[in-house]
């Protein structure tokens, strides 16, 4: 079985062919640019590749409401030229197969469900922490969808005490992507995430705003995993931090062995690494795949 894969994110869009075991075959990746010439490099990737279907998990915001009439589209994006595109129908004109179609963060949470971190579970979230801030919800056994879909990036989270910076959401500003992903740590501290020494002052500020954050999740979702991934994530150094200002903000008031005496295989790293979004994305298509 040959299904195929597309993580589309907002600086690289990944693509792939993988199997119904989670295995990854082959892939290619490119510089995410305007639409039109996105999505003609995908399209050429695939010709002739004989998948039987496709799973897509992109940067969103995005139209999941099969019934509209702008189903398939991203929507309220702030890089140019994506708002308003019809995504999945560029695709579907130009293959007549199934379509597995959500956003990159739930797809991820779909991924390390079936495969990775949360395997065997009913429930987990995932966040990836980058260049923004994303959630994908897998609650009881499915995808979490609504009015739109998850976008607990831009919860509004509790200000530290000794923090003045204004946030860079366009949207929102000091929301917990204004404050917390790739480019507000950057903003504030004058250099790159990467580069900051891991006894920075950053990470314990970083950890602070992530940990609000998963305190709101836990307390309205009550996920029996949750997984952070991304590129602010690789700084290992986080999750002691993070777990320990979860504990403290909970106060013992979630009554669970997983908060209160094994956190640390409860607040984790994708079990899939850097391939927890392609993954995801296989695994919608091998389920859009399954409902035909």
């Amino acid at each position: 079985m040959r299904i195929g894969a597309i993580e589309a994110g907002g600086t690289k869009i990944v693509c792939g062919i993988g199997n119904e075991h989670g295995g990854i075959e082959e892939r290619v990746s490119f510089p995410t640019e305007q639409p039109e010439r996105s999505l003609s490099k995908i399209i050429s990737y695939f010709e002739g590749k004989g998948v039987e279907a496709i799973g897509i998990g992109t940067f969103g915001p995005i139209n999941l409401d099969s019934e509209s009439e702008s189903y398939g589209c991203v929507t309220t994006t702030p890089k140019p030229g994506w708002s308003g595109f019809p995504f999945l129908g560029t695709l579907k004109a130009a293959f007549d197969i199934p379509f597995g179609w959500d956003t990159d963060v739930n797809a991820a949470a779909y991924g390390e469900a079936i495969w990775g971190a949360a395997k065997g579970l009913d429930s987990c979230v995932y966040y990836t922490i980058g260049t923004g801030i994303g959630v994908g919800i897998y609650s009881e056994s499915k995808l979490v969808h609504g009015l739109v879909h998850p976008e607990g990036g831009h919860i509004r989270t509790r200000r530290h005490a000794d923090d003045s910076f204004a946030g860079i959401c366009p949207y929102h500003g000091d929301c917990l992507e204004g404050m917390a992903a790739g480019p507000a740590i950057e903003r504030r501290f004058g250099i790159k995430a990467s580069e900051l020494h891991v006894d920075h002052k950053a990470w314990e500020l970083e950890a602070y705003y992530i940990a609000e954050a998963l305190t709101t999740a836990i307390l309205m979702l009550s996920p029996k995993k949750i997984i952070l991934g991304g590129g602010v994530m690789h700084q290992k150094q986080l999750f002691p931090l993070i777990r320990a200002k979860v504990q403290q903000s909970l106060n013992g008031y979630v009554s669970s062995d997983s908060l209160l005496a094994d956190m640390d295989n409860y607040i984790v790293p994708p079990g899939l690494g850097d391939n927890a979004g392609l993954c995801g994305a296989l695994a919608l298509g091998l389920a859009a795949l399954e409902r035909t």
